[in-house]
């Protein structure tokens, strides 16, 4: 597995000082770029051969929200390789090896000039090696939506929302996701199923269903055809 080391910041933390699950999602983030790049299979890479890795799903389970200051651990290591799609596991623990959370992630790789998939090049089969997935209770990637949810407050993607790609960063959605949430909802696990991109200018209407134990947001365009679906389990 591909570690690297990091110590909370104070930018990082909620109201009372413990990371927050945006920035959780940011480290995973880095560290699977950081991967690549050190395999020199990163963005200059990709940009070269005209390809892409979108993610197609998340599930981020916490067991305890480091606080500021603490000094982490965050890994990485791909498992399988599927026609063109790529699984991905990641963690993030202390320095005496307490776990603090731990993620699965589904990837799918295409050509930026056509849209279609694409196997991944015999570089990336070579340079990823794959390990054994890490112990976790593995969700189904598809997320249902329950009915009797109600139509929310849209957002319009700005450019603070792009990541370098131009279209909505991944954390983005989720962020936006997380400000439909009950106030005293501390999240346990969260589950993203990303449909579509979005861009620039796109209304991403909300569709907000809350129980007791869960809260799921679907965003989506006007017609109700949905960008992504994030399902947050409250922590018990």
């Amino acid at each position: 597995m591909y570690f690297f080391d990091g110590r909370i910041r104070y930018s990082e933390t909620d109201s009372q000082g413990k990371l927050t699950l945006a920035s959780l999602l940011n480290y995973f983030q880095d560290c699977t770029t950081f991967h690549s790049e050190d395999l020199g299979l990163g963005v200059d890479y990709l940009e070269e051969r005209h390809l892409i890795w979108l993610l197609s799903g998340w599930q981020i389970v916490v067991e305890r929200y480091p606080k500021m200051g603490e000094r982490v651990k965050i890994g990485t290591a791909p498992y399988e390789f599927r026609g063109f799609t790529g699984s991905r596991n990641f963690v993030m623990m202390t320095e005496d090896g307490e776990c603090l959370a731990k993620a699965n992630s589904l990837w799918s790789h295409l050509s930026t000039e056509t849209g279609k998939p694409m196997v991944p090049t015999a570089d990336m089969l070579e340079g990823y090696v794959l390990e054994e997935p890490i112990e976790m209770d593995y969700a189904p990637r598809k997320i249902m939506v329950p009915e009797g949810g109600s139509n929310e407050e849209p957002i319009v993607v700005k450019k603070h929302h792009l990541d370098t790609n131009n279209h909505v960063n991944n954390g983005q959605f989720v962020d936006m996701a997380m400000t439909y949430l009950p106030e005293d909802f501390c999240i346990r696990q969260m589950r993203a199923e990303y449909k579509r991109q979005a861009f620039l200018d796109d209304v991403l209407y909300a569709y907000v269903v809350r129980e007791a134990d869960k809260c799921v947001v679907a965003l989506n365009e006007e017609s109700g055809r949905p960008y992504v679906i994030v399902e947050f389990a409250r922590q018990v």
